[in-house]
């Protein structure tokens, strides 16, 4: 256990290093606490990175205690190409889709992205991809749901009074471009069934969104959406002839002025062992833990995994100086994720 306690340590450490030097512990895209299960708003190379093939699916509530709930959707399918469980390459692909209504305007965001991937083994146990992303978005606002200062007429609000203000359009569209790089790590055979017996895995990648600075205004002026820089990692450290594991993870990003640190982990008891040869009797696990977004909210996280399929739900518990109005009440939040064999492997069980 001592480089896993190395690991360990300098992950931790650096959250903490991370969490002192951010002043800003909010970013200007979306974002979901259970950020290990939206690989593809993540980082482009995650597609085929960790499964053979995968469908995922999010939901987000926030805010509900002090207006119109902010809400955000999200799903993702995306797959590998290897035709070998030994190949030292092979490309991968997906495709991902969100979308995000915020307050009582409802505006929105609508994203669908186009994702390409290569990865390339080192070792048996260890590979490093890289991937690219094509967007297509479209942003919207209702402004017929909003109250403006000129139309209070000296004793209430009057909606028949002009707001003034200059509502040249309420929707536009733009194309994105976002790329990422991904290092991943697993000490065993591994397999698809995510609460397999597995000693030690790991994967850190760094990505990039927003490449091209897209004009990000409702009224035509140069207002760009700015570049968005991320670094993550998740690990698995498996405690030896026990059924528990570790499952510390962070995520930092920083976009124009705006920072986010955000790190903690999940305890996972393995309930049942899947049958790695076979493959007729299906592992299930459930894991519990805590994470926390600096200067922003507590997360309570659980996820319950059997076989395949993966249900994981968190709630946000909100520390900032919005708790005045919000009684600390945050968001919550569902994901679902179902894992399948690449119909392009000869053999069904992958290498990770």
């Amino acid at each position: 256990m001592g480089k896993f306690k190395i690991i360990f340590i300098i992950i931790f450490g650096g959250c903490l290093v991370l969490t002192e030097a951010c002043s800003d512990a909010f970013a200007q895209d979306i974002h979901f606490s259970q950020f290990y299960m939206t690989p593809l708003t993540l980082n482009p190379a995650l597609a085929g990175s960790l499964h053979d093939m995968e469908v995922q699916a999010n939901y987000k509530t926030q805010w509900s205690s002090i207006g119109s709930p902010y809400k955000t959707e999200a799903a993702s399918y995306d797959l590998s190409f290897q035709k070998k469980k030994r190949s030292k390459a092979y490309f991968a692909a997906g495709i991902n889709f969100f979308s995000d209504k915020a307050g009582d305007s409802k505006m929105g965001t609508t994203q669908v992205n186009l994702t390409a991937a290569g990865h390339v083994y080192f070792n048996k146990y260890s590979k490093l991809g890289a991937g690219i992303q094509i967007g297509f978005d479209q942003r919207s606002v209702n402004y017929s749901a909003l109250q403006w200062g000129n139309q209070f007429d000296g004793t209430s609000y009057n909606p028949a009074l002009s707001s003034r203000e200059n509502q040249t359009s309420n929707s536009y569209t733009f194309v994105d471009a976002s790329a990422g790089v991904v290092w991943a790590y697993n000490n065993t055979s591994g397999g698809r069934r995510v609460a397999d017996n597995r000693d030690f895995s790991a994967n850190f990648g760094a990505s990039i969104f927003h490449i091209s600075q897209p004009q990000y205004s409702f009224i035509g002026n140069t207002e760009k959406l700015d570049v968005k820089f991320v670094l993550h990692g998740n690990t698995v450290i498996s405690v030896p002839y026990s059924k528990i594991a570790f499952v510390p993870g962070f995520m930092f990003t920083k976009q124009g002025p705006a920072s986010e640190i955000y790190a903690g982990s999940l305890i996972r008891y393995k309930l049942v062992q899947s049958s790695r040869y076979t493959g007729l009797v299906g592992g299930s696990a459930i894991s519990m833990g805590a994470f926390f977004r600096a200067k922003d909210a507590a997360v309570i996280a659980l996820l319950m995994e059997y076989s395949e399929y993966t249900i994981g739900m968190s709630y946000d518990v909100n520390t900032s100086s919005l708790n005045v109005a919000s009684a600390g009440r945050g968001g919550f939040e569902i994901s679902l994720r179902y894992l399948i064999a690449s119909p392009f492997i000869v053999q069904s069980r992958s290498r990770f």
